[in-house]
């Protein structure tokens, strides 16, 4: 996915965007154990070992928002923590150079050990996390194997046709995100699952722009191939740096494309009690925010990678507070 993307982002949605950012770290092989059978054989780490695997996983990547902050109920953190190290490795299993030519045997072996987990049988300590967090908040399924196919995507597809198979990326990358935290704080309407849809496409789409150029150098294209060619522009010029003007009207048109995503799953925001609501509005001022970024470097990301910096926390958590619906 993007890089974080992340990728999740993540997308990287809300405490665990999938899309990994492309200046952290990947998973280290101590961490991510043999992925390709992680139901070896072997002594299981117990959920006190496994959980601090998953929050080392955690404080290792950037993100555009808060990941198991404060704002996250203790009971809940582990569980948060354990979904965004799930789906943090596998998005690294289909992105990073060192999974080259063995990226499918890779999210193959986590496919089986996420079937393993709901089953109540892990060993890989992401996995012993996981499967806690599946029994004890009874977590859905479909939301699991909806990323690990986008991931499979990310790992054959590079290059994305148009609109609308971007969208449907994004309904596999970055939605089951979101549906995961709602179902995690016990809200699952189809009201409030729509608006969080929203959010988490608008979050991705907001990565995938930050990321361009980064991905572009590394052979991974994101923005539809009709709007690049719409604007004069192609995989070549993306990956060197293209014409200024032809640069900041693609940018243009992106960030454009994006922000009503945003407006559409604000209401979110209002529609949540208790801490949730400000995690939730952090994680939209932080997306939105991206793309302000984007908008004041005139669409350059080739020379400036916008990002949330330490500036802006007291900004966005300013903005938090004064929300006004």
């Amino acid at each position: 996915m993007a890089r974080p993307a992340g990728r999740a982002a993540g997308a990287r949605c809300y405490h665990a965007r999938l899309p990994m950012r492309p200046d952290s770290a990947s998973m280290t092989s101590s961490d991510a154990g043999s992925a390709a059978a992680p139901g070896a054989p072997g002594t299981a780490p117990t959920l006190p070992v496994a959980d601090p695997h998953s929050l080392r996983v955690v404080a290792r990547h950037y993100e555009n928002f808060p990941v198991a902050s404060w704002l996250v109920p203790r009971r809940l953190r582990p569980a948060v923590r354990a979904v965004y190290a799930f789906a943090r490795a596998a998005d690294d299993f289909a992105d990073e150079p060192e999974y080259d030519g063995r990226r499918l045997a890779l999210l193959d072996g986590w496919e089986t050990a996420l079937q393993g987990a709901f089953a109540g049988e892990a060993r890989h300590p992401i996995f012993v996390a996981l499967a806690g967090a599946i029994r004890r908040h009874d977590l859905p399924r479909q939301p699991f194997f909806d990323l690990l196919a986008a991931f499979r995507r990310d790992a054959v597809t590079p290059r994305t046709p148009d609109w609308p198979a971007l969208l449907d990326y994004c309904r596999l990358s970055a939605d089951p995100i979101g549906r995961i935290v709602l179902h995690l704080f016990g809200h699952h309407d189809a009201e409030r699952l729509a608006l969080s849809d929203r959010i988490c496409t608008g979050l991705q789409l907001a990565n995938h722009w930050q990321d361009l150029a980064i991905d572009a150098r590394r052979g991974r294209f994101y923005a539809p191939a009709d709007l690049i060619a719409r604007h004069g522009l192609d995989e070549t010029a993306l990956a060197s740096g293209p014409p200024a003007g032809a640069a900041r009207a693609l940018m243009r048109d992106l960030v454009d494309r994006t922000r009503p995503y945003f407006a559409e799953g604000r209401a979110l925001c209002d529609r949540v009690p208790g801490r949730l609501r400000y995690e939730l509005r952090l994680t939209w001022l932080g997306g939105a925010r991206i793309l302000d970024r984007i908008d004041a470097v005139g669409g350059d990301v080739w020379n400036q990678r916008p990002r949330i910096g330490a500036a802006d926390s007291a900004r966005l958590a300013w903005g938090a507070l004064r929300w006004r619906a």
